[in-house]
C-alpha cells in the first residue's frame, strides 16, 4: 500500500478509536448526584449511607442501591426512584 493511501486510513482509524472512547466514557458523579438529588427533594437527608447506596445504583446494581437506602431509613417509593435515575 503506498504512503498517500496509508494516511487517510490511519486518520480514519484513530478518529474511530478516540470517538468510541469518548462515546463509552461514563458521566462520572452527574448520575450519582440525581440519585441524591432525589433523596434530598423528598425532605430526605443526604447520608454517606444514602451516597453508598446511589453509587451503587450507579453501578448498576438496582436491587442493592434500593434495599441500601431502605436500610438508611429511605421509603421504598423513593428509594425505587431514586435508584432508577442513579444509572441515567
Amino acid at each position: 500500500m503506498r504512503s498517500s493511501a496509508r494516511i487517510p486510513s490511519l486518520l480514519a482509524g484513530l478518529a474511530l478509536a478516540v470517538g468510541g472512547f469518548v462515546f463509552a466514557a461514563p458521566a462520572a458523579h452527574a448520575d450519582m448526584k440525581a440519585c441524591e438529588q432525589y433523596v434530598a427533594q423528598q425532605n430526605k437527608q443526604v447520608t454517606d449511607a444514602v451516597r453508598q447506596a446511589c453509587y451503587e445504583g450507579q453501578l448498576g446494581d438496582q436491587t442493592g442501591c434500593t434495599a441500601s437506602l431502605n436500610e438508611a431509613g429511605i421509603s421504598k417509593d423513593v428509594a425505587t426512584e431514586a435508584c432508577r435515575v442513579a444509572p441515567k
